[in-house]
């Protein structure tokens, strides 16, 4: 029961509910492979490529890493500097805000302009991506607490910088890792659209130039490796969310 009730279980089910319907559609309808792949096709592809994409999928999964770990170095100092600094929430805040507005993809022949070929401009793409629900639930959490708890920890004559270890922190660690969370899977998309402007290498690449040659089956395959990479490293964060709150987890199994 307790297997059957499980997120993983669960999700693996909706998963192989998914290509179950896939493959008896393209199997039942006259859809040409160059259109849409069978996952039979796809799986194929995968396994008589596999060091192709595997070697893409290091370049990217190298991308996503740096890009998600620069966003978390300078999310959270920007998100406590927004909470406790009020001049300068009110001086960087729309700045933040008219970043997020502009679309990535307009911005990212820029970034190869700015930093060239290789890495670097695919790294910047998934850090500018990825930073803002960092900054945004880091921020949120932050101001979550309740002023009573604050006021009695300073009753204790605890000073600011403890009462933020132990009181602050503490509660706002739900909100930060829902952030990373979100962050990691922007990240994903960041690298990805860096790799479609500037890209040599990589997954997103990859894709790009299989669809333009209609070899849809070996773009769908690396699509798949794409969202597998997508969900691991989402579930490693979800991981370390429950080394680090475990309360906060224990009390979600309640409801």
């Amino acid at each position: 029961m307790r297997l059957a009730n499980s997120s993983l279980f669960l999700g693996f089910v909706s998963i192989a509910s998914v290509a179950l319907l896939w493959q008896f559609a393209v199997t039942l309808f006259p859809i040409p492979a160059y259109l849409l792949p069978s996952p039979l096709e796809i799986g194929s592809e995968m396994v008589s490529r596999f060091g192709l994409q595997a070697t893409h999928a290091v370049v990217t999964v190298r991308e996503i890493l740096l890009g998600f770990g620069l966003a978390v170095l300078i999310g959270v100092p920007l998100a406590i500097a927004i909470t406790f600094l009020p001049l300068f929430e009110k001086l960087f805040y729309p700045i933040l805000v008219a970043t997020q507005a502009v679309p990535k993809v307009a911005v990212a022949p820029l970034f190869l302009v700015w930093f060239g070929f290789g890495e670097a401009p695919k790294v910047a793409m998934a850090t500018v991506i990825a930073v803002f629900p960092i900054i945004i639930d880091t921020a949120v959490g932050l101001r979550a607490i309740d002023p009573d708890m604050v006021r009695l920890a300073k009753s204790m004559r605890a000073g600011a910088l403890k009462t933020f270890w132990k009181v602050r922190l503490p509660i706002a660690l739900p909100s930060i890792f829902a952030g990373l969370k979100m962050a990691m899977t922007f990240a994903v998309i960041g690298a990805v659209v860096g790799e479609f402007v500037a890209g040599q290498s990589g997954l997103g690449y990859l894709i790009q130039a299989a669809t333009g040659s209609l070899q849809t089956t070996v773009a769908f395959a690396s699509i798949v490796l794409l969202s597998f990479i997508g969900i691991v490293l989402f579930f490693i964060v979800e991981a370390f969310e429950r080394i680090f709150v475990p309360w906060h987890r224990s009390t979600d199994r309640l409801f």
